[in-house]
């Protein structure tokens, strides 16, 4: 039968007028002295929090106005609804703070948390705006993200490559420059054949405001071309620069009709000609088919994700063992249990445990900055930041496992004369393999997953892959990257599992 304790009320220092009144003058000061001391801590703190919240965002919006009112004024009229609905927040919790104590001056108060509810909810509107969070532009520019995760999410194509044969005709073209024009291209019996008209004209040009200015429009005639084949529309420049044109943000490209030719306006592009080019400007335009033959054979990117990902394994696996090898040593002086005997193991204990929270604190990222400066790009970086960052993190979890562990055993060895070694060997070591199993599986999971972080700063592994795919725009190629990550933390997860099913 339970019993029902019930607990004497403390009695307020003060009437309800007097609380109301000290918490208008000081947000608090009344529930603390109707000896809700907490509640009034907590009310102070989370007015004052909001109040400095809400000044700074009002700073930042009124940026470069000058006086208190114009900086108001300003930030009203760029966030309206936002310093309107913080300045009426704040006004209306300190009404409630003054409400709420007088009402805690009654000995049979109840305690109301309904004024913590309207806390949350300014703390979240704040959150909201300093967040920058845009549901609209979130949707309305939806379709932006769909292209590059489309890629990523079935980069398949990429991961094959053939072997191409190129069909290439090219014409010449006079640019910018006085003179006379090149002269048309002689024609070969079966071989392709290009030629444009007009064969002189001028580049697009940018304006004062970088508005493109259209160039001469010329037609490129093709011919002998590989009938129904999409065909590529080249253009080098005057020092054998090559590129491919743009109309409307999309490569120019021209189908061939069913006797190989094609005919395709072109508006000669924008090519900034560099010093070095003297006299007159020759360009050329070229019409190009490449063709796939043979067997489809693994692409460069799928080739160089599963070396990256092996090594990353690797480096993962590596950084465990490292782990494990120096953590456990150091566990068992972090384990208070077993360090509290004297004055001398405790001062070890608090040392260790200072040490292992220190750097546990500092990220793996950081370490592997760190180690590159140390040890130089590559693989062994990442090793390095890895092995120092689960020597903390092993450490902590392997001594509380020690310090969880059933004393009984402890005392039974303790009591036949061991001596501490012996007392650790056969009496706690036995009880630390299901967790110590455990946790170094679990580990080695992590530092697996922390290898594709730490390689984008050159810590090795696919992450630095990864990264580089990324700035260079090639989602499918980054896709395959992302593919095989999620397929490794499967397998490691599968396995895992397995191992810790028999040991555990």
């Amino acid at each position: 039968m339970s019993q029902i304790i019930k607990q004497e009320k403390k009695r307020s220092f003060v009437t309800a007028p007097t609380a109301a009144l000290l918490s208008l003058l000081l947000p608090g000061l009344g529930q603390i002295l109707a000896r809700r001391v907490q509640r009034g801590l907590l009310m102070f703190g989370a007015l004052v929090s909001i109040v400095g919240l809400l000044v700074w965002r009002i700073t930042l919006l009124g940026r470069l106005a000058e006086g208190f009112w114009p900086t108001l004024f300003k930030s009203l009229d760029r966030a309206p609804m936002f310093v309107a609905f913080g300045l009426l927040a704040i006004a209306g919790l300190w009404l409630w703070i003054v409400i709420d104590a007088a009402k805690q001056t009654n000995p049979n108060r109840q305690f109301g948390n309904s004024i913590f509810v309207l806390i949350l909810v300014v703390f979240f509107t704040i959150g909201w705006q300093i967040s920058e969070i845009d549901l609209v532009k979130l949707s309305s520019d939806a379709n932006e993200a769909w292209v590059p995760l489309s890629k990523i999410l079935w980069p398949w194509e990429a991961a094959v490559t053939h072997d191409t044969d190129t069909v290439e005709a090219g014409a010449k073209v006079l640019v910018d420059s006085e003179g006379q024009a090149p002269p048309v291209p002689e024609k070969t019996e079966g071989e392709p054949y290009l030629r444009v008209s007009p064969r002189k004209g001028e580049l697009s040009k940018l304006d004062e405001d970088n508005q493109v200015i259209p160039g001469t429009k010329i037609t490129v005639y093709g011919e002998n071309f590989e009938p129904n084949t999409r065909t590529q529309i080249w253009w080098s420049d005057s020092i054998g620069n090559e590129f491919r044109p743009r109309y409307q943000g999309e490569y120019v490209s021209v189908m061939t009709d069913s006797e190989g030719s094609f005919e395709k306006e072109l508006i000669m592009p924008y090519r900034l000609i560099p010093p070095s080019a003297k006299g007159q400007q020759i360009h050329k335009v070229m019409a190009r088919q490449v063709s796939q033959v043979g067997p489809p054979l693994p692409s460069q990117p799928l080739i160089l994700t599963i070396e990256l990902i092996i090594e990353t394994i690797f480096m993962g696996m590596m950084a465990t063992i490292f782990g494990i090898i120096f953590s456990v040593p150091i566990s068992f002086l972090a384990a208070r249990n077993l360090m509290s005997t004297s004055w001398l193991t405790l001062t070890i204990y608090y040392l260790t445990r200072t040490v292992l929270n220190i750097v546990r604190a500092i990220e793996p990222l950081i370490w592997a900055l760190i180690a590159v400066v140390w040890v130089g790009l590559g693989p062994f970086a990442g090793i390095v930041a890895l092995t120092i960052h689960s020597i903390a993190a092993l450490g902590k979890l392997y001594s509380e496992a020690i310090e969880g562990i059933n004393p009984g055993p402890i005392e039974a060895i303790q009591a036949t004369g061991a001596n501490k070694l012996q007392t650790i060997m056969y009496a706690v070591v036995p009880q630390m393999i299901p967790p110590f199993v455990s946790f170094t599986i679990y580990r080695w999971d992590i530092n697996v997953r922390m290898s594709t972080v730490i390689g984008m700063v050159g810590g090795g592994g696919i992450g630095f892959l990864l990264v580089q795919y990324i700035r260079l725009l090639e989602y499918k190629s980054a896709g395959i990257a992302v593919w095989f990550i999620a397929l490794t933390v499967a397998i490691l997860d599968y396995v895992s599992a397995e191992i810790r099913q028999k040991f555990v």
